[in-house]
């Protein structure tokens, strides 16, 4: 994999891979059947996004950094993980019930991370930002969600589901390759800036210490079921997303400092992780 041919695949999983995966995970989905279920959980999710990169923003504002970094770090810092280290989690954890609702929740972080997370990086750029929200995982979010409403996964040609669930299962493995080449290419490029220090404090402070504080309140005192008061424990004791670095890459933010949040929040996980998580069950259950 050459710098150069990063691009390509990169477009290849925004615009093709991933928009199959979403599909394939939604259509024919039986917890997202009935239009009444759908409301909460993605609702929450997509409020603690919205909320989260708002507490990053505030946090790093009196830094004044330049707008690429700043938008990094807000996007970065504000998505915690909700796919490749969760899922196995709450699997070994809880019940079935529980994974259906993290699904559910992680629609409304995949809508707002791939709405108002784009927006954050591209909201410089004036009339274009809006433009920037309206793009193709965004449109197969919700897309799907209608098409499964209407039950398309029982008149849709077998053909093409097949075809589907074939380049969906593609997305994830692309994405961490394009993971690793990023952060590969940002550690062997020779660069004259200086360490951000400050603000890679501020945005780990953040992540790893006010937003699961946050959120575990969000679990302790709106009323909500068990199965999700659980989900919000452990999206609370997660590091940063592995994603935003992608968009990161792919709006030409500052990807550098991205990887830096991941790595560095991912490291501390390791011993944050299982403190959150007791520390949560124990507070949400008094």
């Amino acid at each position: 994999m050459t710098p150069e041919g990063d691009g390509t695949l990169l477009k290849l999983g925004v615009n093709v891979l991933l928009p199959a995966l979403i599909a394939d995970t939604v259509l024919g989905n039986p917890l997202l059947t009935n239009a009444s279920d759908l409301g909460f959980p993605p609702l929450l999710g997509f409020s603690i996004i919205v909320g989260s990169m708002g507490v990053v923003s505030l946090m790093l504002a009196p830094l004044r950094l330049p707008h690429q970094t700043s938008g990094a770090g807000i996007i970065t810092a504000g998505v915690q993980n909700f796919g490749y280290l969760v899922i196995p989690l709450v699997e070994a954890l809880f019940d079935r019930e529980t994974l259906g609702i993290l699904f559910l929740h992680n629609l409304g972080v995949e809508i707002a991370m791939w709405s108002i997370g784009v927006w954050v990086l591209a909201r410089n750029q004036g009339g274009q930002a809006w433009k920037r929200i309206v793009n193709i995982p965004t449109v197969a979010i919700l897309g799907s969600c209608l098409l499964n409403l209407v039950h398309a996964n029982a008149w849709l040609p077998v053909v093409g589901r097949k075809a589907l669930h074939m380049l969906g299962q593609a997305a994830i493995p692309l994405a961490i390759l394009l993971t690793g080449a990023t952060v590969y290419d940002q550690i062997r490029m020779s660069t004259q800036e200086r360490p951000k220090y400050k603000a890679l404090s501020l945005a780990l402070l953040a992540r790893m210490a006010v937003l699961p504080l946050l959120v575990l309140s969000i679990a302790k005192w709106v009323p909500m079921t068990k199965a999700l008061q659980n989900v919000l424990v452990m999206q609370a004791a997660m590091p940063s997303a592995m994603m935003p670095l992608v968009i990161c890459r792919h709006q030409l933010a500052d990807s550098r400092f991205s990887m830096q949040i991941i790595l560095f929040s991912s490291a501390l996980g390791l011993v944050t992780i299982p403190l959150w998580i007791r520390f949560g069950m124990e507070m949400v259950s008094q």
